[in-house]
């Protein structure tokens, strides 16, 4: 069987989703925010939405921006798991 590439994402590439989860609490949206307008100023915070668990110990934040490049998207990463408060980002 042969291993497939992954597809590869032109750039730039806007309405690129991202999804961030993290520990509930308060604060924990606006740091997700702050993070993504570092390196991507243009986000529209109007369509950003939120997902509590079911036992709402972890909120998901979902978001678009304007991929720029694969270095954008793993500073993005990299930045958001160095809070210690982020589980994942999809």
């Amino acid at each position: 069987m042969t291993q497939q590439e992954p597809p590869k994402i032109e750039f730039p590439c806007p309405n690129y989703p991202i999804k961030v989860i993290g520990q509930a609490g308060e604060g924990f949206v606006d740091l997700v925010i702050e993070i993504i307008q570092k390196h991507a100023p243009d986000l529209d915070t109007s369509i950003i939405t939120t997902q509590p668990s079911r036992n709402g110990r972890f909120l998901s934040v979902r978001l678009k921006i304007t991929a720029t490049g694969a270095d954008q998207l793993a500073a993005i990463h990299q930045d958001l798991k160095d809070t210690g408060k982020v589980q994942m980002v999809i």
